[in-house]
């Protein structure tokens, strides 16, 4: 079965852009492609067509390859819950919280599991495109390993490895990497690439060949700086911190970066738009006083995340920002952050618990051991535009303030009297281009009015024709058994 896994020499050199990439470019050739990663971690999560989550990632891969995703393009999804422990997702489906030791040692049945997805996969395909997650030379973390060299030799699948030049001693990374790995492992890779290189690609011409001298791997070319990766969803958190000009903008939109914030791609499209000035606060700052909407964002653990923003002070600037007439959005977990009490009787995010919320919406939350996952369709109560999206929670809510629904539809969430306070467990709101554009103009600011999935198939065919001139895609065809 024609196949290739991508690894990288580190978290955030681009492995998830270059395969969607990938996806997409022998997808328009007319190959049938899936998209497959055996582990990730991430609380940026999709909802499956059959009822499942798995990583946000995979997801924008399922689209290139103009498929939708299932839970077996990502069996064994993590999703942080402290520093110590994760919600652990076996093929969509939520199987507990594990401490990350029980997790090490929990692995190696999972590799079973991780194999069955990809067998089933293998049916339906005439190429998967593997990502690996971390690096492979991380030894400390091999034995037992699913998510690179260990499934890679359990499959039997070739990997390319790829490296960063952005940060600097990319050099250093792929020489090191074929140093520290065992002669298996090593042999298991049969090429590497840059990737995300600025300026002049033959002032690296010397560096590519000393890592041909020094590992013996073939150069299967360099990826340049991608513009388009930018408009991909993202899932690690890093790209919180990027800046953007808002030269012009008309209306301001802040989000505090929760410590558990889950699904923060969902702001993408915010963030594009010119006429808002859009920014996550990070802890240790205050929110701003000329703010025109917070959003309280998803949270993979509402509670503990209470309890953080009371600490940054953040619930002292939510009321002065209330008082003073601005308006308020919580999604998901800020939805239930926005409600008078929070229950988790059943120690669902950890111990049992209870607390009292902001208090701005009259609606309480109990945590329930089953997680909803659905596809929501609906339209605004006010303006009428049409909007979808997904819901991925724990947790019923419930209170007067449900009498004054958000959306006509499934759980349509809830709204303060003067409307000045709204909550929702829908995600995937902004992404709609007629709906956005009506709750901008409730701001006084102007939309572009574009459904954002289509810029993301925009950006996707970007990077496939990107790919298709810097690498050399007939040797990681024959390298993936496409060509002899």
């Amino acid at each position: 079965m024609p196949a290739l896994m991508i690894q990288g020499c580190g978290s955030d050199v681009g492995k998830s852009t270059i395969v969607a990439g990938l996806c997409r470019l022998f997808t328009n050739r007319g190959l049938i492609v899936r998209p497959f990663k055996p582990q990730n971690m991430s609380n940026n999560a999709a909802v499956t067509a059959d009822g499942g989550e798995i990583g946000r990632a995979q997801a924008v891969q399922a689209r290139a390859c103009r498929t939708a995703p299932t839970v077996d393009m990502n069996p064994v999804l993590l999703k942080p819950q402290s520093d110590v422990g994760a919600q652990l997702i076996v093929r969509g489906q939520m199987q507990g919280t594990w401490p990350a030791r029980g997790y090490q040692e929990r692995k190696q049945a999972l590799l079973g599991v991780a194999l069955e997805s990809y067998r089933a996969l293998e049916r339906q395909a005439d190429l998967l495109l593997i990502e690996g997650a971390g690096s492979p030379a991380e030894t400390n973390l091999r034995a037992n390993d699913i998510a690179n060299m260990g499934f890679a030799h359990a499959a039997d699948v070739p990997v390319l490895l790829l490296g960063d030049i952005d940060r600097g001693h990319v050099i250093a990374a792929l020489v090191g990497a074929h140093t520290v790995l065992d002669d298996a492992d090593r042999a298991r890779i049969r090429g590497f690439a840059i990737n995300k290189f600025r300026g002049d690609p033959t002032l690296f011409d010397d560096g590519r060949r000393e890592i041909t001298a020094r590992t013996g791997w073939a150069d299967l070319g360099m990826v340049p700086f991608l513009p388009g990766a930018y408009r991909l969803p993202a899932e690690d958190a890093v790209v919180l911190g990027r800046a953007r000009s808002s030269n012009g903008a008309s209306c301001k939109i802040v989000v505090p970066m929760l410590s558990r914030i889950a699904n923060f791609d969902e702001f993408d499209p915010l963030r594009a738009e010119a006429s808002v000035d859009f920014s996550f606060v990070p802890p240790g700052t205050a929110l701003p006083g000329d703010a025109d909407l917070i959003i309280l964002p998803g949270t993979k653990a509402t509670l503990a995340d209470l309890a953080f923003l009371r600490t940054q002070g953040w619930d002292i600037d939510i009321q002065a920002h209330v008082r003073r007439g601005g308006r308020m959005l919580g999604i998901c977990g800020g939805y239930q952050l926005l409600g008078r009490r929070i229950a988790d009787p059943n120690g669902i995010e950890g111990a049992p618990s209870d607390a009292d919320g902001l208090g701005l919406l009259d609606v309480e939350t109990v945590m329930t051991p089953a997680k909803i996952l659905r596809d929501v369709r609906g339209t605004l109560v006010r303006g009428g535009a049409s909007v979808s999206g997904y819901e991925m929670h724990v947790g019923r809510t419930t209170g007067p303030a449900t009498a004054r629904p958000f959306l006509h539809g499934t759980n349509g969430g809830a709204v303060s009297p003067d409307g000045r306070i709204a909550g929702i467990y829908l995600h995937g709101l902004f992404a709609n281009g007629a709906a956005r554009a009506a709750l901008l103009a409730e701001l006084g600011a102007a939309s572009d009015g574009e459904d954002h999935d289509a810029k993301i198939d925009a950006a996707l065919d970007e990077i496939a024709a990107l790919l298709e001139r810097s690498l050399d895609i007939n040797a990681v065809s024959r390298i993936a058994g496409l060509l002899p």
